[in-house]
């Protein structure tokens, strides 16, 4: 009997979005068949199981450090198999690198991929007067993966971005200060009720707001 998929695999933006979440908060198990998605976020479970369609229950997750979170499981060897030809792995943090995403669906991929692992930071910088900072930075434990997702931005936008390691910490970050920073978060939200995280877009209109700016 041919397997049947929970997920309809077919390109758009929420299904590139729930792709970009899985890159960073998502894991393919070992047996080849089931996918977990696990957040401290249960508006971002929700939102990633909206975007496939699923309806399976949110469990809880104990982490290694004790942390709860939350946690949705299933099986699904055709998406497992289909994850597996993009360039995601069941030890994904030690081997991602470039990844098979069409670029009319780069930016949705890209807004799930901040909205699971990104950051967005603004202060005044004592060194200017009246000169206020922003930045926009995506998270990795893979080097090779920024890199790419690096190559991929500065091909469809022309901004470099900039890519650094804590040695406090083993994730690499890839940061985009201000004007850089303006237009890769345009790109992202390029419609006003796109599909997000809903308190971190408005985090980030708020900041903006500061200076009279707006995406």
């Amino acid at each position: 009997m041919k397997a049947k998929g929970k997920v309809k695999i077919k390109w758009s933006p929420k299904f590139s979005y729930a792709i970009g979440l899985l890159t960073t908060d998502g894991c393919l198990s070992k047996d080849g068949r089931h996918i977990d998605f696990t957040s401290k976020d249960l508006d971002l479970i929700k939102i990633f199981s909206f975007c496939l369609g699923l309806k399976n229950k949110i469990g809880i997750k104990i982490s290694g450090s004790g942390r709860q979170c939350g946690r949705v499981q299933f099986g699904d060897v055709i998406f497992y198999r289909f994850l597996m030809g993009l360039g995601l792995t069941p030890e994904k943090s030690k081997t991602m690198s470039d990844l098979d995403i069409p670029e009319k669906y780069f930016f949705d991929f890209l807004r799930g991929h901040f909205d699971g692992d990104g950051t967005f930071y603004s202060y005044y910088d004592p060194r200017w007067k009246n000169s206020f900072m922003f930045y926009t930075v995506f998270a990795s434990a893979s080097y090779d993966h920024l890199v790419w997702v690096r190559n991929m931005v500065f091909k469809l936008l022309k901004i470099k971005g900039h890519i650094t390691h804590s040695k406090e910490h083993i994730v690499w970050s890839l940061k985009y200060a201000k004007k850089d920073s303006l237009k890769i978060l345009k790109a992202m939200y390029y419609e006003k009720n796109i599909t997000c995280l809903k308190r971190k877009h408005l985090k980030i209109k708020q900041v903006l707001g500061i200076i009279g700016m707006t995406i």
